[in-house]
């Protein structure tokens, strides 16, 4: 059960793609790309849920990508804080989709600075 939850929607563009270094002959989203808009929704909500609104820095991300999606997919990034621990240490499990089909999920830690 989630103490609060925050999801996104966002464009495979840009800089959230690769193509593996000319080995693809379609652009897709990368494993840093997918995990960046896990890591930007997860801090989002870290700041709507931390009253004294300090910043909050990832220190450990277990991500499996299982499903590739092309450029100019519409995927949505979701972040649920499980946990707050030790009033700053903030736990979330972490997914991104498009549609309904899985894309990537596993968990994320971030911790409040100050």
């Amino acid at each position: 059960m989630s103490l609060a939850e925050r999801s996104e929607e966002f464009t495979v563009e840009d800089r959230l793609l690769t193509d593996v270094g000319g080995t693809l002959e379609t652009r897709v989203l990368s494993t840093p790309g997918m995990i960046a808009m896990m890591e930007r929704t997860a801090a989002r909500l870290a700041a709507e849920h931390l009253a004294d609104g300090r910043p909050t820095v990832g220190f450990e991300v277990c991500i499996r990508h299982v499903a590739g999606a092309v450029e100019g997919a519409a995927c949505t990034a979701t972040a649920r804080l499980l946990e707050i621990a030790e009033g700053r240490k903030l736990r979330f499990e972490v997914e991104v989709r498009e549609g309904e089909r899985m894309l990537g999920l596993g968990t994320h830690e971030r911790r409040a600075l100050g």
